[in-house]
């Protein structure tokens, strides 16, 4: 087994930080678009709303713990932005982390795909279709309502996105009060639970460009053909440009109300440092007791 490490081992780092970020949007992916596929094909009698949520949440918790050693987890290309303009991450690493859970995104949509192409054959009829009662489009990729204008969709988006970085950007703030790192991965999964559930009825909470666009890619070389991207007046670009900016939104929001206002140790210590420096009354060094059996005499010397 070392022998098989040692020749599949990647010395490069960015390459394993990129395959860790392919392979945990992968997993968050394959549970999510598996229970849309699920719920779909079987009209709701194996799955419902909730448990769609919770599918993509639970894949989030996995996906976490499964990458997050290796790459920290991201998943999402306005996360990793949202970190790049933090200054945590260098602007280097947002184009191959974001191809990089893209292509994660395609290959889970894929697999489910095919384990589910029975079922997906069955229920629409062989007809793979966006528009109608059978369509099957949104297994995979969001969709807007029917009664959304384009605008309210690209609010929607923002704000869902916005939500999700403010909420998760106090758990590894080590000036505020941040969550033990064994426990992070479920506290984002239930945000994202919460988000899913209170903001999915719109236009789906993609809230993440490559969870929208690996699928939709899948899907137009898999049949559904270009109507993936046509439909609702060329839709497709709100869920991938809405979140970043949505990032930057939450992000900021958590700067100027929140950690700006966090008192720094650092500059503490520093105060205190520069207050002990300054002249003022000098304290005597404390008298050193030793034990003797010596005399003293008024001149303060030791026999």
């Amino acid at each position: 087994m070392d022998k098989v490490k040692q020749k599949l081992s990647v010395r490069n780092n960015l390459t394993r930080e990129c395959m860790g970020e392919f392979l945990g949007t992968f997993v968050l992916l394959l549970f999510g678009c598996a229970a849309g596929a699920q719920i779909k094909t079987s009209q709701e009698t194996k799955g419902q709303f909730l448990s769609g949520n919770m599918a993509f949440s639970v894949g989030v918790m996995s996906a976490m713990y499964l990458c997050g050693g290796v790459s920290g987890a991201h998943l999402n290309p306005a996360v990793t932005f949202s970190f790049c303009v933090l200054g945590r991450v260098p602007w280097s690493k947002l184009l191959p982390y974001s191809l990089s859970q893209i292509l994660g995104a395609y290959m889970a949509s894929a697999v489910v795909f095919i384990t589910y192409y029975d079922a997906i054959m069955h229920y629409s009829g062989g007809n793979l279709t966006v528009f109608g009662p059978r369509e099957t489009a949104s297994i995979f990729a969001t969709y807007p309502s029917d009664y959304l204008s384009l605008g309210s969709s690209f609010l929607d988006q923002v704000v869902g996105t916005a939500m999700l970085l403010l909420c998760i950007l106090p758990l590894d703030d080590k000036l505020n009060n941040p969550a033990p790192s064994a426990l992070i991965p479920p506290i984002v999964a239930v945000v994202v639970l919460g988000i899913s559930m209170s903001m999915s009825a719109n236009c789906g909470a993609a809230i993440n460009p490559a969870r929208d666009l690996g699928p939709r890619l899948f899907t137009l070389t898999a049949g559904w053909g270009t109507e993936v991207f046509t439909c609702y007046n060329y839709w497709f670009w709100v869920p991938l440009v809405a979140p970043m900016l949505g990032a930057v939104v939450g992000t900021g929001l958590y700067l100027v109300f929140i950690q700006w206002h966090l008192p720094d140790p650092n500059a503490a210590r520093s105060r205190t440092a520069s207050l002990e420096s300054q002249p003022g009354e000098q304290k005597l060094p404390p008298v050193r007791e030793t034990r003797t059996t010596s005399f003293k005499i008024e001149t303060g010397k030791q026999f």
